[in-house]
């Protein structure tokens, strides 16, 4: 079984909500156990135009998933929250995304999945929920640590506890 980080955010509607179902119903699928999930967040839009904060959160999985099935299975669940993916490359508002950060220790460069995510050690909101859930993991092309990513970030102080943690019942 593959041990694979995954960031969970949404900036529309419920965002505690979207962020929760995510999570629930990742933790339904047979394919996937959740082992632990980090505190939420509330974030500043990171490389967005809109005003509206996000609440992120990282989960810890394991899975017996491929990368690409991983990538359905969360593609299916950001649908069945009411996601819709527009073509380009331009962020903008949704009720959930779920983005695969680390895969193991793989490195995966395919047109629709690049892993480690490649915008992982640039964003405050997917290092501080990690720095709870695994501090210590090294990014397999960068060789940081989150530490040391975390510690590199130019706006680390950009994120904000939203609450206490969320426990999954599974």
């Amino acid at each position: 079984m593959a041990i694979v980080y995954l960031s969970l955010g949404s900036n529309k509607g419920d965002r505690i909500g979207f962020v929760q179902q995510a999570a629930s119903l990742l933790g339904l699928d047979e394919g996937i156990s959740i082992v632990r999930s980090s505190a939420f967040y509330e974030t500043e839009p990171w490389n967005m135009k809109t005003e509206t904060w996000f609440v992120n959160a990282v989960v810890e999985i394991k899975t017996k998933y491929t990368p690409q099935e991983l990538l359905d299975v969360c593609q299916e669940i950001e649908r069945k929250l009411g996601r819709e993916h527009k073509q380009g490359n331009d962020y903008e508002d949704r009720n959930i995304d779920i983005d695969i950060l680390f895969y193991n220790s793989d490195v995966i460069n395919e047109d629709n999945l690049v892993i480690p995510h490649k915008y992982v050690h640039l964003r405050a909101f997917n290092l501080v929920p990690m720095l709870e859930l695994n501090a210590d993991y090294e990014h397999p092309v960068l060789h940081k640590t989150i530490v040391q990513m975390h510690e590199d970030l130019e706006n680390p102080e950009m994120v904000f506890l939203y609450g206490t943690r969320v426990d999954f019942d599974f």
